[in-house]
């Protein structure tokens, strides 16, 4: 069996306790002096108003254990846990994001030992938690479930089956009376329906999206054989002589010539094409991909094209052929992003790269998204440590853990977790392995994400609330990040003033990428006194974070004067969030 660091995970990184034996006995007689940390894990990574969540943990919790049900700073149910599995049916108020929280009374004080985040969402691309897969080989059922409960832990909701298919103009191995068993993608790797339909059916079992990969013009050099005709192509010239092609050398099989995505044949045959896919495979929609900026070119015409226009025509023919069905489409560097966030696409995606490298500028790219849909939630695909990934290594966990603050901060998600975590393009490649305090941390922001979506990811805008530090040494700025700073980036959200405070005093650079993987990490920051220029009348301040080194939700006591309020942070590592009611 095939493990990867971040599949096989150590216990959840809430761990404020010593471990101990899972003995009732012991519990009963110790519960006072001492608290295992343990793993806890629902059932599905997404549920619909009225479902019923079940609740695991992974040893039996102490005597007198409760669980709290928490929507943003209100507790809108309690209830006693005796055993390591119990059922929990939410609010059926559509959209919401909770924090569960189980605990126990350890020395006189109530202590937090197990957490997780429940979704209540009709669809689940309103908060999308983008996933993948990228391998397909024959392999074990236990393997196969051990990738789909590990990314169900992180609540991932969609997931990408990166290069499944037979060829990009041909994407069905075999027909639809006859599908192949096995078959050779573009790179040499064999993949099998065997385990292509395992994954279909386990994710699906989670409550996980399921969306096929493929360009949206892409053909290879058997591609006239199976009914691709030579003016469908693009061209570099006007005289068609010259095709358009991304060069692929071995061990991949053929390159990739392009052909015009707005090409009436072309559509006409593709979605033949795709409709051969629905009918074998159980996919819930198409994850579409383009090859950026191409430059100028030519249909065999010599007329030149307009690319945007014509991945914007695509999207809607698509639709319109398979309206049940979701479609996702790359924008790489943002290229045809408009078009494409306008041609009725479930949610944006982006690949970013490194004409946009620093931290500042992920707020640029999702202001703009957000400019062109403001209904569309994002997905940002951004490569970490993408020099390192060539050689077999391990992630530089605060590169990873401080873009991901931001990413989820500004209302995004990160794809990033498949059967390992993504170092590249190339969505197989796995040279790059979690160490446990990556693993541990992943699950902490990931149940991050989920308990507080509302205020992360629905709706709201950001502002310019003055905030400054009333600790000496330690400045505070507003947006954009500083080295030697904490940055403050605030937002509106409905009743509610956030305010993210980021920790860059030690950072070595304010790139996103992290190339070589040397980003620091961050001095923990303890009791930060905290001013915020606002002359609102405020009831309740709460402080949240996915760092270990603080708490998922605690409420906090301020001072209000003026038009100034005055509050003490207690932990701050990456990321801590202020809210302001």
């Amino acid at each position: 069996m095939r493990l990867t660091g971040i599949i096989a995970l150590c216990c959840l990184s809430t761990a404020l306790f010593f471990s101990c034996k899972d003995d009732d006995d012991d519990n009963e007689k110790k519960v006072d002096k001492i608290i295992v940390s343990i793993e806890l894990a629902t059932d599905k990574a997404r549920y619909a108003p009225g479902d019923e969540v079940v609740f695991t943990l992974e040893q039996t919790p102490p005597v007198g254990s409760i669980a709290r049900y928490l929507y943003l700073g209100t507790i809108v149910a309690e209830e006693p846990v005796a055993g390591k599995s119990w059922r929990w049916t939410p609010p059926a108020t559509d959209f919401r994001g909770y924090l569960v929280e189980v605990s126990a009374v350890a020395d006189g004080e109530e202590k937090t030992f197990a957490s997780t985040a429940v979704d209540v969402s009709s669809d689940w691309t309103k908060f999308p938690r983008y996933g993948f897969l990228s391998t397909y080989n024959a392999m074990p059922a236990s393997e196969i479930e051990s990738v789909i409960e590990n990314l169900n832990r992180h609540h991932i909701n969609g997931l990408q089956f990166y290069d499944w298919l037979l060829d990009h103009h041909k994407p069905l191995p075999g027909t639809v009376a006859a599908p192949l068993s096995s078959w050779t993608d573009l790179i040499g790797r064999q993949n099998t329906k065997q385990t292509s339909d395992a994954y279909l059916v386990a994710a699906k079992n989670r409550n996980m999206a399921r969306m096929w990969y493929d360009l949206c013009y892409g053909a290879l050099n058997n591609a006239a054989a199976d009914g691709v005709e030579e003016s469908w192509y693009l061209f570099k010239n006007t005289t068609h002589t010259s095709k358009d092609s991304h060069a692929l050398s071995a061990p991949f099989r053929s390159s990739i010539y392009l052909v015009d995505p707005a090409n009436d044949d072309w559509l006409n045959y593709f979605s033949r094409q795709v409709s051969d896919v629905y009918a074998v495979y159980d996919f819930d929609g198409f994850h579409i991909d383009q090859l950026g900026n191409r430059g100028t070119l030519y249909d065999y015409s010599g007329k030149q094209v307009n690319l945007p226009e014509g991945f914007a025509k695509f999207i809607r023919r698509m639709h319109t052929d398979f309206p049940e069905k979701k479609h996702a489409f790359n924008a790489v560097s943002g290229y045809g992003q408009e078009a494409i966030a306008n041609a009725g696409i479930s949610f944006i995606y982006s690949e970013i790269w490194n004409d946009t490298p620093n931290y500042a500028d992920l707020k640029t790219i999702v202001d703009r998204y957000k400019g062109y849909n403001s209904s569309q939630n994002i997905v940002l695909a951004a490569y970490m440590n993408y020099n390192k990934s060539s050689a077999k290594g391990t992630f530089n966990t605060p590169g990873v853990v401080m873009t991901d603050a931001l990413i989820f901060a500004l209302g995004a998600s990160h794809i990033e977790l498949g059967e390992h975590i993504l170092g590249n393009e190339y969505f197989p490649n796995d040279n790059l392995q979690p160490d446990k305090s990556l693993s541990a941390a992943l699950i902490r922001y990931y149940d991050f994400l989920v308990a507080y979506q509302n205020l992360l990811r629905d709706g709201g805008e950001f502002n310019s609330l003055p905030v400054s530090s009333g600790n000496i040494g330690t400045p505070v700025v507003s947006w954009p990040p500083e080295i030697g700073k904490i940055t403050a980036l605030t937002k509106k959200a409905g009743n509610s003033q956030v305010i993210h405070l980021f920790n860059f005093l030690n950072a070595a650079h304010l790139k996103w990428c992290d190339t070589d993987g040397t980003q620091p990490e961050p001095r923990l920051q303890k009791a930060l006194s905290v001013q915020i220029v606002t002359s609102t009348p405020v009831k309740k301040v709460w402080a949240a974070t996915p760092d270990s080194e603080g708490k998922m939700y605690e409420e906090l006591t301020f001072s209000q004067s003026a038009n100034t309020l005055t509050v003490t942070v207690p932990a701050l590592k990456y990321w801590t969030m202020l809210v302001l009611e």
